[in-house]
């Protein structure tokens, strides 16, 4: 007979060759423990749209950069949408889910973020550095990136390009929440090796500023990671809002740490899977396209 439990779909590119990262490692542990509330199936991101009418939610996690199957990928947040199917993360994520120009609009709206612009007549706009970062604005997991001098950023090809001053940063953390509530931080304290991460305490300061941007994204039911950098003066710049596949680093926690987590996301998709269905509205806005 048909089982009572809830059934989730689970998005996830096992085999994909992340930098510093197993993908299949986390995504197998991680399904484990959720197998416990739920009945899960694994696919390949190509394979969410054909699949997903069979459950009550579609969980996205490690699927890769979105630019390596982009038209597949609109298509299956169109059909979401549409259906009023229960995606997690949420798709109206202003953060990495639709590209990096929010990094513009905080930027302009005085967020502490590193400074970004997108066009030649507002390179003034940024502070002196040796060098600069250039990335494509729909670019993910560092493809695209490169650092240049200033005397070349004036011939760069605007339009789809983002130009940041390179910041000599003391170490990376990351805060990694669900839903509108921090879960845990991590950090990596060699600036050379991004992904060998260690816990991190994060002070009253550190937790308002990872919430601020958390409270500006409005993400109702998701994992968003809160990218920061430790600038030389101390203060914390965004680096990215990871609001689409943030990786975990689910093995760096402790036992207790991590089941605290899993605790915590079995709490967020019930929740979800028992709101009823909302189909698309005009508040998802065509210009938020997916990256």
């Amino acid at each position: 007979m048909p089982s009572a439990r809830p059934r989730v779909l689970y998005v996830s590119d096992l085999a994909y060759p992340a930098k510093g990262r197993r993908y299949c490692d986390e995504d197998i542990a991680l399904t484990a423990r959720l197998r416990e509330d739920f009945d899960i199936a694994v696919c390949h991101p190509l394979d969410a749209a054909a699949l997903m009418a069979g459950f009550d939610a579609v969980v996205v996690r490690n699927s890769g950069p979105v630019l390596h199957h982009q038209a597949a990928y609109e298509a299956f947040r169109e059909q979401a949408l549409a259906d009023g199917v229960r995606v997690y993360n949420q798709l109206s994520g202003k953060g990495d889910m639709a590209g990096k120009g929010y990094l513009l609009e905080l930027t302009a709206a005085g967020f502490p973020v590193i400074p970004t612009v997108d066009r030649a007549g507002d390179l003034d706009r940024l502070p002196e550095a040796d060098s600069y970062a250039v990335k494509p604005k729909q670019g993910a997991d560092s493809i695209g990136l490169e650092f240049v001098e200033r005397d070349r950023l004036a011939g760069l090809p605007f339009g789809d390009l983002l130009v940041q001053p390179r910041i000599d940063f003391r170490y990376e953390v990351s805060f990694y929440f669900i839903d509108d509530t921090l879960q845990y931080a991590l950090y990596a304290p060699d600036p050379e090796r991004r992904w060998a991460l260690e816990p991190y305490e994060p002070t009253d300061e550190d937790r308002e500023f990872a919430q601020r941007f958390v409270d500006w994204n409005d993400i109702t039911h998701g994992i968003q990671r809160v990218d920061a950098c430790r600038a030389p003066g101390g203060e914390l710049l965004l680096v990215e809002l990871e609001d689409l596949n943030p990786y975990l680093s689910l093995d760096v926690l402790s036992p207790e740490a991590r089941d605290a987590f899993v605790s915590r996301m079995k709490t967020s998709l019930h929740a979800l899977i028992g709101r009823e269905t909302v189909r698309a509205t005009a508040s998802v806005r065509q210009e938020e396209r997916p990256r």
